[in-house]
């Protein structure tokens, strides 16, 4: 289990309450959990998701660790632009990608 982070911007207050009764809420907006397994990440990200289709105005982002990924960060985002982490001669670098309606797959 690793720590979970997601950032809303500009989203229905039913994302706000959601990720209220899921995670604690460090700054306006700033969702965390300190243990969250990758099960509950999932399903968290799927009514986020879900709830996005329906109702796509402003943004959410979430990051985790994740070992397999481009520094050790796994990336999702829904609303525009979304993101993209990439490894340039040794560094890590944060790509604007294509704007898209769904977000990018976990």
């Amino acid at each position: 289990m690793a720590l979970v982070m997601i950032v809303i911007r500009d989203v229905a207050d039913r994302f706000h309450g959601f990720l209220s009764s899921v995670m604690l809420e460090v700054a306006p907006n700033v969702f965390v959990s300190p243990r969250m397994n990758p099960g509950v990440r999932t399903r968290v990200w799927d009514v986020m998701s879900d709830w996005y289709r329906h109702e796509s105005r402003g943004s959410l982002v979430m990051v985790w660790r994740d070992l397999n990924a481009v520094g050790g960060v796994g990336l999702a985002n829904l609303g525009n632009p979304p993101r993209e982490l990439f490894e340039a001669d040794g560094m890590w670098l944060v790509r604007r990608g294509a704007p898209s309606e769904s977000g990018n797959a976990l």
